[in-house]
């Protein structure tokens, strides 16, 4: 920890505000795709009795309607994350017909982009724009690529630690301008150290040779079936799976110096044209190829690990409800779904990662010069693709250093704020989330990546396989949870209040989907 961030926990813990943190929102996003019985993406619609996927504000799709995305409300702790996130799957799984949800972040077998269906949002101009949009993600990227699953964490804190944590940088700017400059420093933060992040948590180290649709790899061979790197933590976060792949070309990269500057980078992405993308088209005939053909369609289209957040009103655009209200909260979008927890995440996960958050906060955030962008992008790159190398060098202020010593050091500089957060606890729960991390940096083995190969050979069986049988155990867990009628209700109360908010939304459409959108894109 530098001394910065040592002046800055001393004060806090010095306080005399026992619980400074508590009050702050924890919440998760977890996708998942539908996998047909016969081992195969789903080629159902979303299921009725999950409500409306355009408004249901638990249960919606990402990519594909065969995707689901399970979306948590903003809890104080994480245990009740975790509660709420198994309820969720649970009632699924009472609604499906004799579908499984995949337990890896790597798909099931894919037969090609034709086997992947486009999410549907029904006949709104809110609902068409949706869908356009993932039309266009599909031309511009492949749908194999939209469905790959992860979890994002969701994290933000309470006023009352931003006002004494004002105090103590002795900083007289609006609160909320205080907020989004002290959250933009611990998104860059979060880019300099997050390779840890695919390192402990990383679970998706091979692939279903189908996914490559026969393209060339550097990948080495499992199985007949199966593609996979000896000493990869998390492909999906490696030059395989889900990123901006025209970045380099273009030289598009957005700018997290602070919140003016991020928000103008991206705005300059929305407006300036790709010819790469012209070529599909936009309005062919009369049906929508894509949004726009510029660099990005719409903001969600950058792929960034970590996101600053605003909570939307009405249907305003991420950027000009940031540029209105500031950063709300800080998505962290770089975690696999855990393939061997049937929630998908984890209670020691969510720990670690809330006092990562606080470290990458308090520790001093110097601006990224395009030297350390292009560090912290090969950092990430060899860590998903060679984290457990004892070999393997990571760049740090132009030197080479081993993972396992810098990342000894960043946990060495979270105890005291393990200590902190420990202090609403009796157990030192949150010490001991630290200490299971030490030990996977400390003994690479201990890693998911390291336990779902060692199981594929100890099971002899490749991906598709491994991947099936967690997935039958999970979905054997969730149908063994009795929800209480009061809940069940909950989910089908939300999900009817869903169909009938997309019915209302739809009845009051005036506008033809040419205006919606040109009014949409006029925003300012």
């Amino acid at each position: 920890m530098d001394k910065l961030a040592e002046r800055r926990l001393r004060r806090l813990l010095d306080s005399g505000q026992q619980r400074i943190l508590e009050g702050r929102q924890i919440g998760v996003e977890k996708e998942s795709l539908r996998v047909s019985p016969a081992g195969s993406i789903s080629q159902t619609a979303h299921p009725r009795s999950l409500g409306s996927a355009l408004t249901n504000p638990y249960i919606t799709t990402d990519y594909s309607e065969a995707l689901l995305e399970f979306i948590t409300p903003a809890f104080d702790h994480t245990e009740e994350v975790l509660k709420f996130l198994r309820d969720i799957q649970s009632y699924v799984y009472d609604e499906l017909d004799n579908e499984i949800l995949w337990a890896t972040s790597m798909p099931c077998v894919v037969a090609g982009d034709d086997s992947i269906p486009l999410a549907k949002y029904g006949n709104s101009n809110a609902g068409i724009m949706k869908t356009v949009y993932r039309r266009g993600l599909g031309h511009r990227y492949g749908r194999v690529m939209q469905v790959i699953a992860g979890v994002h964490f969701n994290y933000s804190l309470p006023d009352g630690f931003w006002e004494l944590y004002r105090e103590i940088e002795e900083d007289d700017r609006p609160l909320q301008d205080f907020i989004s400059k002290h959250y933009f420093s611990l998104i860059r933060n979060l880019q300099r150290y997050g390779w840890l992040v695919p390192y402990l948590f990383g679970a998706s180290p091979a692939v279903c040779k189908s996914f490559l649709g026969g393209r060339e790899t550097d990948l080495d061979e499992f199985d007949k079936n199966t593609y996979y790197e000896p000493y990869a933590t998390s492909l999906r976060m490696g030059d395989i799976g889900y990123q901006n792949n025209k970045e380099n070309e273009i030289g598009i990269k957005a700018c997290y110096r602070n919140l003016e500057a991020y928000i103008q980078s991206l705005k300059f992405a929305i407006e300036t044209p790709c010819p790469d993308f012209k070529k599909f088209g936009v309005k062919v005939g009369d049906r929508y190829e894509q949004l726009n053909a510029n660099i990005l369609q719409i903001e969600n289209e950058y792929y960034s690990t970590v996101r600053p957040k605003q909570i939307l009103q009405g249907n305003e655009k991420p950027i000009m409800a940031l540029e209105r209200r500031g950063v709300k909260y800080v998505e962290l979008r770089s975690l696999d779904v855990n393939a061997f927890d049937p929630l998908g995440i984890n209670q020691t996960q969510l720990r670690f990662l809330e006092a990562f958050m606080v470290f990458c906060l308090i520790q001093e955030s110097p601006q990224i010069c395009f030297s350390e962008r292009e560090e912290i992008d090969q950092n990430e790159l060899e860590t998903a693709h060679r984290g457990r190398d004892p070999e393997l060098k990571l760049r740090r202020d132009a030197k080479e250093c081993s993972l396992k010593d810098w990342g000894m050091e960043v946990c060495e500089s979270m105890q005291g704020i393990c200590e902190l957060l420990d202090k609403s606890y009796d157990d030192n729960p949150y010490s001991e989330a630290l200490e299971r991390q030490c030990e996977k940096i400390k003994n690479p083995d201990l890693t998911p990546s390291a336990r779902m190969l060692e199981s594929m050979r100890d099971n002899g069986e490749g991906f598709y396989h491994f991947a099936r049988r967690m997935s039958q155990q999970h979905a054997d867990y969730f149908k063994n949870i009795r929800l209480s009628d009061q809940r069940t209700q909950f989910f089908k109360d939300a999900a009817d209040a869903s169909v009938q908010q997309q019915k209302k939304i739809e009845a009051e459409d005036t506008l033809s989907f040419d205006d919606y959108l040109k009014n949409y894109f006029a925003q300012s």
